[in-house]
């Protein structure tokens, strides 16, 4: 792999009520378990800065195969939806996320081609393929 571009983080404190900081500081933000894991919530947690930047990341890519295919997308958007259980094995948690896909102005069956044809090509769904259950699926909104 050629390398682009590297991110750097620093987690410190207790984990998940810790703090993280990238190396430009860009990012720097309190950690806080969420209320429904036993948390305050009053910090962000690892669950919602993974959502962020898969549906970032998936945005880039679904924009990028639309290209391609000469396909204007419009106002186009992606949501993710991370969750985070025990794994049934009891070792451990996993995650699982659902991308939901808006492409106002396309078609259903076509806005899922395009959703299913960018995750075969972004990083994070690469990264994620056979390790945790990823869905794609397009919404009205």
């Amino acid at each position: 792999m050629q390398i682009l571009y590297t991110a750097e983080a620093l987690a410190t404190g207790d984990g998940r009520n810790g703090h993280v900081r990238t190396s430009d500081g860009r990012l720097d933000l309190d950690l806080q378990r969420p209320t429904a894991m036993g948390g305050s919530g009053d910090g962000s947690n690892p669950e919602q800065l993974f959502a962020a930047g898969y549906a970032a990341c998936f945005h880039s890519a679904l924009r990028r195969v639309a290209r391609g295919r000469k396909v204007d997308l419009g106002d186009s958007a992606v949501g993710a939806r991370v969750s985070i259980g025990p794994r049934d094995d009891g070792v451990g948690y996993q995650l699982a996320v659902e991308l939901e896909v808006v492409l106002p102005g396309l078609d259903r069956a076509t806005a899922q081609e395009l959703g299913d044809a960018a995750h075969q090509v972004c990083p994070y769904s690469n990264a994620t393929r056979g390790n945790i259950d990823v869905t794609v699926r397009v919404v009205d909104e």
